[in-house]
C-alpha cells in the first residue's frame, strides 16, 4: 500500500452484516477501474451482530480493507473523527454502510476534490427514498442551517456520501452529534469552497434505518446552535459572556445609581419597597456573574480534552 494514497473511503456503521460484503466489492470494482490506490475504513460502532467477523474476513482477502471496532456504541461522529484521524489518503470520501449511497459517484467527487480544488464536496439526494418521519425533519435542518451558516449552495448538509480533501479531515473536530454540520464546522475551520453534487439515493436494501425522525429534529437544532456559538465565540468566550455581563450591570448599576441619587438629593423614600430596586440589584449580580463566566471560559478556551476519546477494542 502506498505512503499517499489516493483515496481513504470511510465507512461507519452499526449492525450492517448483510450489506458490508456486498459494499466492499462494490467500492473494489470502482477502483479497479479507474486506477485509485486505496483504503477502505469499516468502523464498528459497537455492533452487536456478526460485522465485525464480516470485516476481518474482507480484509483477510484484500490488504486495502481496514478496521477499527469500538467496544461500545459512540456514535457516527465519534467513528468518523477516529477514522478521520487514521485516514491516509489525499481525498478522504464518507458513505454509508446500508447500500443506499453508490460507490459509483466516488470517481467524481475525487475529481471534484483535485480538480476543481474544492474542500468539501457534500452530496446532495435530490430525490429520496426514506420515510416521511426522516425526510420532513431533513428538509427543516437543512433550511435551518443554510440560513444560520450562511452556506447556501448546500441543499443536503446531512448527506452520508461526501468527500473531503485530506488536510480538511486532519483539521477538524467531529464530536458528539455534529457530524450533520460537518460542512459549518469546516467553514468556521477555515475551508471555504465548498461544493455539492447530486448523487443517486438507492432504497435501503437490508435491514431497518438505525435513525429515528423527530428526535433528530430535537436534537440536531439544538446541535446547530451548540455549532453556531462555537464557531462564533468558542475561542473567545469573553467576546459573549462578558458583553452581556457587562450591559446588565451597566443596567443595574444606574438602577441602583438612580436610587441612591433620589435618596440624597431629592429626598425619596421607600426605595426598598419598590421592585424596580429589587430588579437592579439582580441585574447587577447575574452581570457579575455572566462577566466571570466569560473570564472563565477564555481561561479553558476548549471542552475537556479526552472528550474524543474512544476505547477501541480491535484494529486491523
Amino acid at each position: 500500500m502506498a505512503d499517499i494514497l489516493d483515496i481513504s473511503v470511510v465507512i461507519p456503521l452499526l449492525n450492517e452484516e448483510e450489506s458490508l460484503p456486498e459494499l466492499e466489492a462494490w467500492i473494489r470494482r470502482v477502483m479497479e477501474a479507474n486506477s485509485f490506490s486505496y483504503e477502505i475504513i469499516f468502523v464498528d460502532d459497537g455492533s452487536n451482530d456478526s460485522s465485525w467477523e464480516i470485516i476481518k474476513k474482507l480484509q483477510q482477502n484484500s490488504p486495502n480493507v481496514r478496521g477499527i471496532k469500538f467496544r461500545r456504541n459512540y456514535g457516527k461522529s465519534g467513528a468518523l473523527n477516529t477514522a478521520f484521524q487514521a485516514s491516509q489518503g489525499k481525498v478522504v470520501i464518507t458513505m454509508d454502510a446500508d447500500l443506499q449511497d453508490n460507490p459509483d459517484e466516488i470517481p467524481e467527487l475525487y475529481r471534484m476534490i483535485v480538480q476543481d480544488k474544492f474542500d468539501l464536496v457534500s452530496g446532495w439526494k435530490k430525490k429520496r427514498f426514506d420515510p416521511l418521519s426522516k425526510t420532513i425533519p431533513t428538509k427543516i435542518f437543512n433550511w435551518a442551517t443554510r440560513k444560520m451558516s450562511g452556506i447556501d449552495n448546500l441543499h443536503d448538509f446531512n448527506c452520508g456520501l461526501k468527500a473531503y480533501r485530506g488536510s480538511v479531515v486532519k483539521s477538524i473536530e467531529v464530536y458528539g452529534e455534529m457530524h450533520r454540520y460537518i460542512p459549518v464546522i469546516a467553514k468556521a475551520a477555515g475551508f471555504n469552497k465548498i461544493g455539492e453534487k447530486v448523487v443517486q439515493h438507492q432504497a435501503r436494501k437490508y435491514g431497518t434505518t438505525k435513525f429515528g425522525g423527530w428526535d433528530r429534529f430535537v436534537n440536531g437544532l439544538l446541535d446547530l446552535m451548540s455549532i453556531y456559538f462555537m464557531s462564533r465565540f468558542g475561542k473567545r468566550p469573553m467576546h459573549f459572556f462578558g458583553l452581556l455581563g457587562i450591559i446588565m450591570f451597566f443596567i443595574g448599576f444606574s438602577v441602583l445609581l438612580y436610587f441612591v441619587i433620589d435618596k440624597l438629593f431629592l429626598n425619596g423614600h421607600g426605595a426598598t419597597e419598590r421592585p424596580l430596586f429589587f430588579l437592579g440589584i439582580l441585574t447587577l449580580i447575574m452581570g457579575t456573574q455572566l462577566f466571570l463566566a466569560g473570564f472563565l471560559g477564555e481561561l479553558i478556551t476548549r471542552n475537556a480534552p479526552d472528550r474524543n476519546d474512544y476505547l477501541i477494542d480491535e484494529e486491523i
